[in-house]
């Protein structure tokens, strides 16, 4: 039963990671060159029309960390143990993607493909402490009314 919802957990928080990159993207109106609500289904001719433009690229770092954080977040309060840990893999997840994209498409800045590795880790480390911490203060919280009853 965990196995299910550990990977229940990790499929929560990659779309949300996902669904924020995309809604951020879509936020300025200047920088949609494209019908449909995915930016992803026409990246190529979206990321060669943005290739001079280190704003976006920028602020593509800055919404994927934001992305992966709440992911994150969202998976650790899904996942029984191992949060930070289960936290941490939609990071390595949502790296390899952010790697592979890189890869196949050469539009991206040399600073955009240097910082997404300063990217993805610390910020989904970040919503698995964020939960680890609320758990352990609640913890605390309950112990300390037993113990004061």
């Amino acid at each position: 039963m965990n196995f299910i919802r550990n990977t229940l957990a990790v499929l929560v928080g990659l779309g949300i990671a996902g669904l924020i990159i995309t809604l951020g993207i879509r936020v300025f109106p200047q920088w949609v060159t494209f019908e449909a609500f995915a930016p992803f289904e026409h990246w190529q001719r979206f990321l060669e029309s943005m290739k001079d433009n280190d704003a976006f690229f920028g602020f593509l770092l800055f919404i994927s960390g934001l992305g992966t954080t709440i992911g994150g977040v969202a998976t650790a309060l899904i996942v029984k143990y191992a949060k930070v840990a289960y936290a941490i893999l939609i990071g390595f997840i949502m790296l390899f993607i952010a790697m592979l994209d890189v890869i196949v498409f050469p539009y991206h800045p040399t600073f955009y493909k240097i910082s997404i590795f300063l990217t993805f880790f610390p910020f989904s480390w970040i919503g698995g402490k964020i939960v680890e911490v609320i758990y352990e203060r609640n913890k605390k919280r309950r112990i300390a009314d037993k113990m004061n009853k």
